[in-house]
């Protein structure tokens, strides 16, 4: 997926898991983790929603498996390699996606209790705007911690 907004003749639009990874850490020693959540969710929802909308997803009508698939294509291996989607999944009021690869998680150990904040608000900024709902989000499940994927839920804010 070409990346329209960079200007970066050579490197082009993708930067490495370890510098990336570097932010984290080094907001979290500035601002505090809870600060640093917070932003990066934040920073992750607004990424999420353009990104929706760039793909003409807005309020879509679309079935999941389609839309897990056009978002993957867009953040996995083929887009911006943010994280594999592998699956969006809907359980009565609850919406599930599952995905792996995450950047938050990559270069992790096994316990880590490392949270995916700015990749579960990408994916929640792309859902509530796929849904045309307020959403509450959680990372509910993590590859750190035994899961088989990072998943993350999200149910409508009334």
């Amino acid at each position: 997926m070409p990346n329209s907004i960079s200007n970066r003749q050579t490197l082009g639009g993708f930067s490495s898991v370890v510098c990336f990874k570097s932010v984290i850490t080094g907001m979290e020693e500035a601002l505090g983790e809870k600060a640093t959540a917070i932003a990066l969710i934040a920073a992750g929802r607004a990424r999420g929603k353009s990104l929706a909308k760039t793909l003409g997803l807005s309020n879509s009508t679309a079935d999941f498996t389609s839309i897990a698939s056009q978002l993957n294509a867009a953040v996995g291996l083929e887009g911006t390699r943010l994280t594999a989607i592998e699956k969006i999944v809907q359980e009565g009021e609850l919406i599930k996606v599952y995905c792996s690869e995450t950047v938050c998680s990559a270069g992790e150990p096994q316990g880590s209790d490392r949270k995916c904040t700015f990749t579960m608000g990408a994916v929640w900024g792309a859902m509530s705007e796929i849904t045309g709902n307020k959403l509450r989000g959680t990372h509910t499940e993590s590859i750190l911690r035994g899961g088989t994927h990072d998943v993350f839920e999200f149910s409508v804010i009334d």
